[in-house]
Formats: structure tokens, sequence, C-alpha cells
């Protein structure tokens, strides 16, 4: 485990795919960096490791003292700076605590709340799901959705009439923006330095970009300028926000969808979200994990 103030060496971050196609399959899913410590390094140094890693985020965890006992205190970087929660980097968490410790569900403390990671047996790897923070829907301001929606070159008659913009959340902020035409969800850009300024007004982590191939089945694209990253293969915590925003709009009160994404980057992956019908609830989100060699 590192120690306070530990200089990054390679063999100190465990680096996983989350939510690939399989088990075997590391040019799939979302890449995380893992790092189990004694204590926290400082803040800066975590900082540091989350740059030099590269990835959107990497998970700090160090045994939770004042938590269940084998619960785990975690935070969240990415290059820029820390974030409220990641679900990519939970599901990594969640099978490097499986290849460490075992099978079975462990508590986290995050810096607002609490949630639950389920490390799961899966062929010769690992499985992981999560138990989201709660999720709510709001209203954007409308001349924010204009700003947007410019500069992602984009107009009215690009929406999906049936899921409206919001902003919506779970764990972290995310703008879903749905749009009618899966071929226009591949052709998005965007500049990289006015998207993260869009981000950070409304405190943002992503925009989330979806068309509806059915009911149940989405495909993303997710910007995440505001950490760093120009987009994102895979975005539990956006999934899980977009799971309850269509609870939230009555487009599915209960059950289970697939979120798939990536696909445009090169980087296929698969998002499971799987929720009851208490608005504002935790969602399910679960995938399979590659480690990266």
């Amino acid at each position: 485990m590192l120690k306070p103030d530990t200089v990054l060496k390679p063999e100190t971050v465990l680096k996983i795919a989350a939510f690939t196609p399989d088990t075997a399959d590391a040019d799939g899913g979302n890449p995380a960096g893992v790092v189990f410590a004694d204590s926290w390094p400082t803040e800066a140094g975590m900082l540091a490791v989350a740059k030099a890693v590269g990835y959107s985020e990497t998970a700090f965890a160090v045994p939770d003292q004042g938590g269940a006992a084998g619960g785990w205190r975690v935070r969240y970087f990415a290059p820029r700076q820390e974030v409220p929660f990641c679900g990519h980097a939970t599901i990594a968490l969640g099978a490097a605590l499986g290849a460490r410790v075992g099978a079975g569900v462990y508590d986290l403390t995050l810096n607002a709340g609490r949630i639950t990671v389920e490390a799961i047996p899966e062929g010769d790897g690992w499985a992981a799901a999560l138990t989201s923070p709660p999720t709510w829907t709001r209203l954007p301001p409308a001349d924010y959705v204009r700003r947007v929606l410019e500069e992602f070159g984009l107009t009215d008659a690009d929406l999906d009439p049936h899921l409206p913009v919001r902003l919506i959340h779970a764990g972290a902020n995310h703008l879903v923006v749905a749009l009618k035409d899966r071929r226009r969800l591949s052709q998005l850009g965007y500049a990289f330095a006015r998207g993260a300024a869009l981000q950070a007004e409304q405190s943002l982590a992503t925009f989330i970009f979806v068309t509806a191939e059915s009911r149940t089945r989405f495909h993303a694209r997710n910007p995440f300028a505001i950490g760093g990253v120009y987009e994102d293969p895979a975005t539990g915590a956006a999934a899980a926000a977009l799971a309850g925003y269509l609870r939230d709009i009555r487009w599915l009160e209960e059950g289970a969808i697939q979120v798939v994404q990536g696909e445009d980057m090169g980087r296929p992956s698969l998002i499971h979200a799987s929720f009851g019908p208490e608005p504002g609830s935790p969602i399910r989100i679960s995938g399979l994990t590659a480690p990266i060699r």
C-alpha cells in the first residue's frame, strides 16, 4: 500500500478496464486506476498520480476507520480535479477488491455519502455492481441549454421530443441531451476549453448525449472536458443518473436498461442499470471488467 507522500511508481496503480464487452477485452470499456493505501497521500499527490496515469479517473481507497468493518473510504481524482463520484472507477475498484479480498459486497464511504460495490466472479475474471447515490432530475436554464446545443452544432430539430433536456444526478451532475438520430450522435464534436467552461457553469461531471434504440437500450457519448478528458468511453455515474431520469419522466418507471457507449471512440462498452419504482432511490449499475497489462 502507498504511504503518505509516496512517489508514484507504475506498480502502485492497478489498471483495470470497466464495462468491457467481456472479461478478456481490455481494449473495450473505460480504463481506471485503483490505488490502495494505508492512509491518505496528499491531495496534490493523488492529483499527480491521476494525471500521470492519464485515465479519466483513478480511485484511491483506504480502510474506513469510522465505517463498517471491512469498508473503504474512497476518493476519485481526474487529471485536473477531484470528482465526487465515478461509476467506472468504482466498478474497477470492485474488481480489484474481488481479486484482493474475495467475492462479496463492500461498503464504500465517499466524500458525500455511502454506497456499496459488489465483486462478482465471472469466468476467469471479475464483474462488479455498485449501488449509486440517490438520484434527481431538474429543469436546466433555457439559455444554458441553447448555448450547449450551439457548442455541439445542434438545433431543436435534432432533439428527441420524448426525452427532454434535463439536469440529472446520481452522485455527480450531468446534462442529458437526447437526439433522434444515431448517426447525428456519432458526428458530435466541440471545442475543449468552451466545453469545460460550460460544464463548470452548472457543476457538471459530463454531458450525456443519447439516442434511444428501444425503450431499454441506449447509445451514449459523454464529454468530460472539465476533468481533462475529451470523452469517456463508459460512464457509470452518468448511466445511473440516466436511469433515474427515465424513471422521473416515466419513460420506464422500474426495470432495467442497457447503455452502449464508446462505439464512436473504438472502445465499445456496455453498462447495465436496474432500478425500482421509488423516486430518487439508488440505481444498481453493473458490468464486466478486464485487467490492463
